[in-house]
């Protein structure tokens, strides 16, 4: 009697060759003996249950968001030395006032610069730079 056909979504068709190094290959033989399970399947679950964990950094090498972030440096200090100002008992005066409200445009305008900035930049760096160049 013929051994019974395997169901067509048990087949394993595809194959995967992996390079290990033997401390890993211990490692993962030995976790797949404590499992219970073949070497074979307990790598196809371990790939197919796991979750792969990435980082893509973005990096902006740009003069004119090198400037924005300074300039919002140096804004947040100052607001840090009026409120410094203000929690040691300063009193509140005209000249204090007007240098807040100062403080304040200068963070808006530095927030619609920012915002223009991002909204000029799309993709490529290079691409931004001939654009810019195509403008001027």
């Amino acid at each position: 009697m013929a051994r019974p056909k395997k169901d067509k979504d048990l087949v394993f068709s595809h194959q995967i060759t992996v390079r290990l190094s033997d401390v890993e290959y211990d490692l993962i033989s030995t976790s797949a003996k404590d499992a219970g399970m073949t070497v074979s399947e307990y790598v196809r679950r371990a790939t197919i249950d796991a979750k792969v964990v990435y980082n893509i950094e973005i990096v902006a090498d740009m003069p004119k968001l090198m400037a924005l972030t300074t300039e919002y440096s140096r804004i947040g200090n100052n607001l840090n030395q009026i409120a410094a100002f203000f929690n040691m008992g300063g009193i509140r005066s005209k000249a204090m006032q007007d240098e807040i409200s100062k403080r304040l445009l200068e963070l808006d305008d530095l927030k619609d610069k920012t915002l223009e900035l991002a909204g000029d930049y799309r993709g490529n760096l290079e691409t931004y730079r001939k654009q810019k160049r195509k403008l001027q």
